[in-house]
């Protein structure tokens, strides 16, 4: 074995305050397994504009406590640079979510920081939301969100104006990821680094400031029958209290999927979005008659909405419609205010906006942009985020958005309408907007690089026989945005495409987007288009 690489691996065990890792990594030395060696020590755990996210293990390469230790002090070097001096912190239910939470308060509080941490294991946006409820200069939410159960993460929020950016209690963007990078990438030794035990565990009133400032949002409660999964997350007490403090009806829990369970044992990929992910709760829907599925994702930031069809048969409805749904709603009922979708979305909030005479702005993938938008009255993005009250939680927030949609179906209900056919209406007066996303998932993240490299390389000039018209690599965009890895295409008959790695999995995307004034052309077209996409991503 390399000498370096063995002189770096016994420093890491030595400082590894978890005896647990410290103790694989030394069976892998016994056993000279070099290739699992050099995987878990392929560079300190990319720390971006997400925080970390990456699979549990031992060494610089996973999420762990030494990793997760030096991303806390790391973290403080750059509040001290910043006179920023105090955090909340608070965690999901997956494996090893309460030990990194707790390393983090103490080397916090080590720094002499107010350090508050949430009462039991919550949702993303309650963390979000104590931010700004407590003023804190920083706020860390240990959670993978949507990610398979051998992966934890750690995100980021900033509660003020930092370096210039009015964060008010949203996620990092960048240069602050690459700043707080430089700083963890300082820390070699946690040895040195000093731990207090001086740091408060919030009560329960700050989970009951979350929901009565949310229940506002339905006033007008009916008699819906609503099922409701959590996917195993943290989502199902904090959601079914929000609702009862509405006035509505109990949710019918999907029972297999209520309680917080790290394994997800009934499910491949946490993920609403997934193929299959909502089985259980269709199941559900069906034995009990149901009239509307709500889903969270198990850190219950984003918000997954089923329908019945006219066929009778329960779909879940894509982002985009969700979007849309919601967008129309606010819009008819704001006088003022922007409206904010990420690049990938579809291009109908803005025809929304412009309808009803508000502003309208696009931005990067991530709720870490849509956040920033001055006076934003609806932000959202097509994998399920949702921001429906961003004066509450300036992020994505799964229950406050669970919440609307149920009242627009409640108010829909009392006219004789549903959800369906509100989007026709909405398809009426906009032109049907037929969106899609064809995901890629890789286990060799090089292929994408590769992929996208051959994009740029040979330029597309025809898909499935369209035309392109017009095609900018937006890591050299020409319009407003920051540059990403990206490649947005526009072919004839109103078509866009954009294809880019996903920024939270290991995946490469491509959204396609159809505008037509019939529903049945351009899902057609759609059909045309699937395979030549898939194609192009392999």
């Amino acid at each position: 074995m390399d000498s370096e690489l063995l002189a770096e691996i016994s420093a890491w065990i030595e400082d590894d305050p978890d005896p647990v890792t410290a103790t694989q990594l030394n069976k892998l030395l016994e056993l000279g397994d070099e290739k699992t060696l050099k995987k878990y020590f392929s560079g300190f755990l990319q720390f971006g504009t997400a925080g970390l996210r990456g699979p549990l293990g031992p060494g610089p390469s996973c999420m762990n406590q030494a990793v997760v230790g030096r991303t806390a002090a790391g973290i403080v070097q750059y509040m001290k640079a910043r006179s920023l001096t105090s955090v909340v912190i608070g965690r999901d239910a997956r494996h090893g979510s309460d030990v990194f939470e707790e390393l983090s308060a103490q080397i916090f509080a080590g720094a002499g920081f107010t350090v508050s941490v949430l009462p039991r294991p919550l949702p993303t946006p309650v963390l979000a939301f104590a931010v700004n409820e407590l003023s804190a200069d920083v706020g860390i939410m240990v959670t993978a969100s949507h990610n398979p159960g051998s992966d934890n993460g750690y995100k980021v929020y900033l509660g003020g104006t930092v370096d210039g950016v009015n964060y008010r209690g949203s996620q990092i963007i960048s240069p602050a990821d690459k700043e707080i990078s430089a700083e963890i990438e300082k820390i070699k030794s946690l040895k040195t680094i000093p731990h207090s035990d001086k740091w408060e565990i919030l009560g329960e009133d700050i989970v009951e400031k979350y929901i009565d400032r949310t229940k506002v949002l339905a006033p007008r409660p009916g008699e819906l029958k609503i099922v409701y999964t959590a996917m195993h997350g943290v989502g199902t007490k904090t959601l079914q209290r929000v609702f009862h403090r509405a006035g509505f009806p109990s949710l019918i829990l999907v029972q297999a999927q209520a309680q917080p369970d790290p394994d997800f044992p009934t499910l491949a990929f946490p993920n609403p979005e997934e193929v299959g992910a909502l089985n259980l709760a269709f199941e559900t829907a069906t034995t009990f008659d149901a009239d509307l599925v709500i889903a969270n994702d198990p850190d219950a930031d984003r918000c997954s909405i089923a329908i019945k069809g006219r066929d009778l048969v329960w779909r879940a409805l894509r982002g985009d419609e969700i979007g849309a749904l919601l967008g129309e709603s606010i819009a008819r009922n704001s006088k003022s205010g922007t409206l904010a979708n990420s690049i990938v979305s579809s291009s109908i909030l803005s025809k929304i906006a412009t309808r009803y005479g508000l502003d309208f702005q696009e931005t990067l993938t991530g709720f870490k942009y849509i956040a920033k938008i001055p006076h934003l009255i609806f932000g959202y993005e097509e994998a399920i985020g949702f921001c429906v009250d961003a004066n509450s939680v300036n992020d994505k927030d799964g229950i406050s958005a669970a919440l609307f949609v149920a009242q627009i179906a409640t108010d829909l209900r009392a006219q004789g309408k549903t959800l369906l056919d509100f989007l026709d209406e909405i398809w009426e007066i906009y032109g049907f907007h037929g969106t899609e996303q064809i995901s890629i998932r890789v286990t060799d993240l090089t292929s994408i690089s590769r992929i996208m490299n051959k994009l740029r390389e040979n330029p597309l000039t025809e898909i499935s026989g369209f035309k392109v018209l017009e095609s900018d690599d937006l890591a050299n965009s020409r319009n407003s945005l920051p540059p990403t890895d990206g490649l947005r295409y526009i072919l004839e008959n109103n078509i866009r495409i954009i294809i880019r790695p996903s920024g939270t999995e290991p995946k490469i995307k491509c959204y396609v987007e159809i505008v037509a004034a019939d529903k049945a052309i351009a899902l057609s077209l759609l059909e045309q288009l699937r395979p030549s996409l898939t194609e192009l991503l392999s």
